[in-house]
C-alpha cells in the first residue's frame, strides 16, 4: 500500500497558495512542495496537493491510502463524486480540478480517502502543512 499525506495553505484565502505532500511505501519516503498562481484558496491547494502525490506514484496496481485534513476532498471522494458526475459537474466550484482528479484517481486500482485532524500530533499531517507553507513561501510575482 502507498500512503500520501496531502495538505494546502493559502494566506489569505483566496490569495497565495501551496500544497505539500508526503508519499510513502515501505521503506520509501518522499516530500514535495509547490506554489499556486497567486489567486488560489485553500480548497483549490488542498485539492493540488492530493494531484500532485498522486501524480508523483507511477505505479497503478497498489492500493493508495490518501490522509488529509481538509473535509472538503475527503467529502467529494466519499460522498459528492457520484451525483456531481450525473450532472457533468454543472454548478461544481472547482469542477475543472476536481474532474481533473478524478480521472487521476479512477487509472489506480484503489485510492481510498481519510479525514485527520489538522494540526494535532499526526507527524504526517504537521510535514504535509509544513511542506504546504514551505511551498506558499516559493511563490515569486
Amino acid at each position: 500500500m502507498i500512503t500520501l499525506y496531502a495538505d494546502g495553505s493559502c494566506a489569505p484565502n483566496p490569495g497565495i497558495g501551496g500544497w505539500g505532500c508526503v508519499l510513502m511505501m515501505g521503506e520509501h519516503y518522499k516530500e514535495i512542495c509547490g506554489c499556486g498562481t497567486g489567486t488560489d484558496t485553500n480548497n483549490q491547494m488542498e485539492l493540488m496537493a492530493v494531484i500532485k502525490g498522486l501524480e508523483e506514484i507511477k505505479t497503478k496496481q497498489i492500493p493508495i491510502h490518501v490522509y488529509t485534513d481538509s473535509g472538503y476532498v475527503v467529502n467529494i471522494f466519499t460522498q459528492w463524486i457520484k451525483g456531481w458526475r450525473k450532472k457533468k459537474f454543472k454548478d461544481v466550484k472547482n469542477a475543472e480540478l476536481i474532474q481533473y482528479l478524478d480521472g487521476l484517481v479512477q487509472s489506480f486500482v484503489e485510492v481510498k480517502f481519510f479525514w485527520v485532524k489538522g494540526h494535532s500530533t499526526n507527524q504526517y499531517n504537521i510535514r504535509a502543512d509544513e511542506l504546504a507553507n514551505l511551498g506558499r513561501e516559493q511563490y515569486v510575482e
